[in-house]
């Protein structure tokens, strides 16, 4: 059967009991198994675990004959029913299908199915036009079709409502919290993966493509955005992102938020700066809070702009954590830029000294932050407060987690200067 409603389940039911019962009938015939896909289109094989199941069998020499309703349960694609039916027939096995009375052993059996199996394929269109129509036209509506299946956070009830499933949401707002903590997707989906936090599958394979969807799915703040990917091919199934393609619809306040706006709102304009920071530096990767090097993507040279990297050098005094600028030696054995590189003890230093700074300057930094919280720039007055919770310790230490949530980068100039600038905007020249 092609669908998995209750009636239809009860129908799939009588159908299996229909062949055991005249299999058994037939005293020249021994039954070999019952292959039956439940709630499984026919419109291509590639999910059809028991029909390959039998096709196999088949292969192996288990079976002599099938027996099938109609064309329409073997195959709905017009190639898949002629390619296999043309296969079975070399192995010597017929196919009876019982509704169109046809044997594929027959000499005029192959040229019935082709036309029939042609009807069963554009009928398959047929019902997939008109499913897709009844689809768009609840959205147009408003109501909301969703499966939660593969969906952190939310179960449905049995109207079919959206429902938080509060165990899922806490590591929905774990999440969010890391990555504005300064974590990456892949920082925070490596962690989960340590920590044996489940998914939705109830098993802890985390990646950071899901990572990056979840924290741009707008259902978490209670809206839906409808039709987000559509079918291009009813055989294939093959589902692409709309973009622009056909209708999308969103509805506001649909079910009850795991998340509230103003923090789901920061998380969508952090995401944009760290792409345009990424561009800005020409960075391949954005990489952020990296264990044992929280420097990664923050620190960059005045005179070509290049990033700097990490350096272990070995001393008579052990391992030296240095940073320099990546184009020194670009090409082997030649030097590059001329700018100098810069101890790691030195640029936890300057971050110390940063900060030392503003804390003894921070009324000047009140007008600032004032303005801020006047204009509701969100994710400004996001890192304005991190910085000023800071900055307000009577004694800060160097912390690369705290550092993470408030530095935007460090800037090396060959004469030595160094450029702290903060997440909020405020520069520090050292």
């Amino acid at each position: 059967m092609s669908t998995d409603q209750d009636e239809q389940l009860s129908s799939y039911e009588n159908q299996v009991n229909y062949y055991r019962e005249y299999i058994l009938k037939h005293e020249d015939y021994e039954l070999v198994d019952i292959y039956a896909d439940e709630g499984i289109s026919a419109t291509n094989t590639k999910k059809r675990d028991a029909f390959n199941r039998l096709i196999q069998d088949c292969r192996d020499g288990k079976v002599d004959r099938i027996l099938v309703k109609s064309i329409s349960r073997f195959a709905r694609n017009t190639l898949d029913c002629i390619k296999y039916v043309r296969e079975l027939k070399e192995l010597g096995i017929g196919v009876t299908f019982e509704k169109e009375n046809i044997d594929s052993l027959d000499s005029k059996g192959e040229v019935l199915l082709t036309i029939l199996s042609s009807l069963a394929q554009d009928e398959s269109r047929s019902i997939s036009e008109n499913s897709t129509w009844g689809i768009r036209k609840k959205f147009e509506r408003g109501v909301v079709q969703l499966n939660t299946t593969n969906f952190m956070g939310y179960d449905k009830d049995e109207k079919g409502n959206l429902i938080i499933n509060h165990e899922q949401a806490n590591v929905v707002r774990y999440i969010f919290d890391r990555f504005l903590e300064g974590y990456s997707p892949e920082f925070i989906s490596k962690e989960l993966r340590e920590q044996e936090i489940p998914g939705c599958t109830g098993k802890a394979k985390w990646c950071p493509s899901a990572i990056w969807k979840m924290l741009q799915n707008e259902k978490y703040k209670g809206d839906a955005l409808l039709q987000k990917t559509y079918t291009v091919d009813f055989l294939t199934k093959k589902r692409i992102d709309n973009d622009g393609q056909v209708n999308q619809y969103y509805i506001e306040n649909n079910h009850e938020p795991i998340l509230d706006r103003e923090k789901w709102e920061i998380v969508q304009l952090e995401i944009a700066r760290r792409k345009k920071f990424r561009e800005q530096h020409k960075l391949q990767f954005y990489i952020m809070q990296k264990e044992n090097n929280p420097f990664t993507t923050k620190v960059f040279c005045a005179e070509c702009g290049s990033a700097f990297g990490r350096k272990n050098w070995t001393t008579s005094r052990g391992k030296r954590k240095v940073w320099q600028c990546n184009n020194r030696y670009r090409i082997k054995g030649k030097i590059g830029c001329l700018n100098n590189h810069i101890d790691e003890e030195m640029l936890e230093k300057a971050v110390v000294m940063a900060v030392e700074q503003l804390s003894k300057n921070v009324d000047l930094l009140h007008g600032k932050w004032n303005k801020v919280l006047e204009e509701n720039r969100p994710l400004e007055k996001h890192y304005s407060l991190k910085l000023a919770e800071m900055i307000n310790k009577p004694l800060w230490e160097f912390d690369s987690h705290e550092m993470c949530q408030v530095l935007d980068n460090i800037i090396i100039a060959e004469d030595g200067q160094i450029t702290v600038r903060f997440l909020e905007g405020t520069e520090v020249d050292l």
